[in-house]
Order: C-alpha cells, then structure tokens, then sequence
C-alpha cells in the first residue's frame, strides 16, 4: 500500500489549496480512505472520510470550508480547502484502514493571518 499526499503549501488566512493524495497497492474503489491533519504540539485529528459509496464525514472544525472527493479511475482523493484560517495550519496526512493502518509521508499546510 502506498498513499502520497501533495498540494501543501503556504496560503493566506480565507485562501483556498486543494490537497491531492494518490494511492496505489489496495482495491481503491471499495475502500474508505481519509485525511487527517496533526498540529505541532498536538495530537493528531480526523479531518475527512470518504466511502466507497462517495459519503463523505468532516470533523466539525471544517464543516463547511472543506470538501473531499475522490476519482476512482486515477486512484485519487482530493481535499479542497477553502476559506482556510492560520487554525487549520498542519501536516496532512492520507490514510487508509485496511487490516492496519497506513499513512501517507503527509504534506505540509501553512495558513498565516
């Protein structure tokens, strides 16, 4: 299983980024797969999920600013990050449930004020 995430970066306080994170090595289609996020200094937290089926989940903190979606042809989930704040400033990680847990390298994401 390999899960690679890319599209951090720095943005300004109600900027938008889109994270991209491909994934290979698993039957893609039929699994959740779901971004996380770790701060420095705390733990790290659930951001999305997405099902097989495209149902989606967000912690309550991005509800409404965050959107993620997946193309199941090219192995992709996408997080569209919108309206972002200095907050949201994290390491991003993609992960999958699959017998284990497996993490993504993460990407990095900047917001300043």
């Amino acid at each position: 299983v390999q899960l690679q995430a890319f599209g951090g970066g720095a943005a300004q306080a109600g900027g938008s980024l889109r994270l991209s994170c491909a994934a290979s090595g698993f039957n893609f289609r039929i699994n959740t797969v779901g971004w996380y996020r770790q701060a420095p200094g705390e733990q790290r937290e659930l951001v999305a999920t997405i099902t097989s089926g495209f149902a989606t989940n967000y912690a309550d903190s991005v509800k409404g600013r965050f959107t993620m979606s997946r193309d199941n042809i090219n192995r992709i989930v996408y997080l569209q990050m919108d309206s972002l704040q200095p907050e949201d400033t994290a390491m991003y990680y993609c992960h999958l449930h699959l017998y284990r847990h497996y993490w993504g390298r993460g990407t990095l994401v900047t917001v300043s004020s």
